[in-house]
C-alpha cells in the first residue's frame, strides 16, 4: 500500500488549499485514511481521518469549520480542502492509512499503518 500526498504550497493568511492523497494497493473504502500535520520544532498531531467503511469523518478543534476531509472512489483519492488558512497552520502535512481504526484512536499516528510522504504548507501573513 502507498498514499501520495500533494497539494501544498505557499499562499497567504486566508486563502485556501486542497491537498490530496492518492492511494495505491489498497481501496480506500476498505480503511481508514487520515492527515497529520507537523509544525517546526512540534511534534506532529492529528488534523483529519476519514472512514472508509462509513464515510464519517474526524476533525482536530483548530481546524472544525474550516478544514473539510472527502473522498474520491473512483479516483481513490482522499482530499483536505482547507479554507481560511491562518499562519498557524504552516506545517509538512502527511497523509496515513488504516485497517484497524476505532473512533476513540482516529488521531492516534500510532495506529494507522501506512504513511505517505509529506507535503509542505506555508501560510504567510
Amino acid at each position: 500500500v502507498q498514499l501520495q500526498a500533494s497539494g501544498g504550497g505557499l499562499v497567504q493568511a486566508g486563502d485556501s488549499l486542497r491537498l490530496s492523497c492518492a492511494v495505491s494497493g489498497r481501496t480506500i473504502r476498505s480503511f481508514t485514511v487520515g492527515w497529520f500535520r507537523q509544525a517546526p520544532g512540534k511534534e506532529r498531531i492529528f488534523v483529519a481521518a476519514i472512514r472508509g467503511s462509513s464515510s464519517s469523518t474526524y476533525y482536530e478543534d483548530s481546524v472544525k469549520g474550516r478544514f473539510t476531509i472527502s473522498r474520491d472512489n473512483a479516483e481513490n483519492t482522499v482530499y483536505l480542502q482547507m479554507n481560511s488558512l491562518k499562519t498557524e497552520d504552516t506545517a509538512i502535512y502527511y497523509c496515513a492509512g488504516g485497517s484497524r481504526l476505532i473512533m476513540s484512536t482516529m488521531g492516534n499516528e500510532n495506529a494507522y499503518d501506512y504513511w505517505g510522504r509529506g507535503t509542505q504548507v506555508t501560510v504567510s501573513s
